[in-house]
């Protein structure tokens, strides 16, 4: 059965919940989901129940996708997701407003390019499609 996402480029800068949850759906509907992660690892690795080092929720939440360490707080390691970025569909972020505006325009510059969901504990954002 082929799946209606496969051939579609997703990019998620999510951790914890929000992100990797939206990120979820499009893996599990065929997407090639690549996971941005800092280098500590995704703060879900160790939440909750624990089994053999990582967390049960991040196995639930991160199947099908890829994982890459980035450290997105360096201009290397936004220039790193840039490249990723260059072919992808769309990009997941969740994190506190303004954070990747402080990072600069090497990464929210993302979301000038293609379809773009910005999802927060702290605040939501619409998805939008853009030019």
């Amino acid at each position: 059965m082929t799946k209606p996402l496969k051939g579609l480029k997703v990019i998620e800068l999510g951790q914890l919940i929000a992100g990797p949850f939206a990120g979820k759906f499009f893996s599990e509907f065929g997407a090639e989901v690549i996971k941005i992660e800092p280098p500590e690892g995704d703060p879900l690795r160790k939440w909750r129940k624990v089994h053999q080092g990582t967390s049960l929720w991040w196995h639930v939440q991160n199947r099908n996708k890829k994982s890459v360490t980035v450290n997105l707080r360096t201009v290397e390691g936004q220039g790193i997701v840039r490249r990723l970025a260059k072919d992808a569909d769309v990009v997941i972020e969740n994190f506190r407003p303004g954070t990747l505006e402080k990072w600069g325009s090497a990464t929210s510059s993302l979301r000038r390019r293609m379809p773009a969901s910005s999802c927060s504990g702290f605040r939501i954002r619409a998805v939008r499609a853009l030019p």
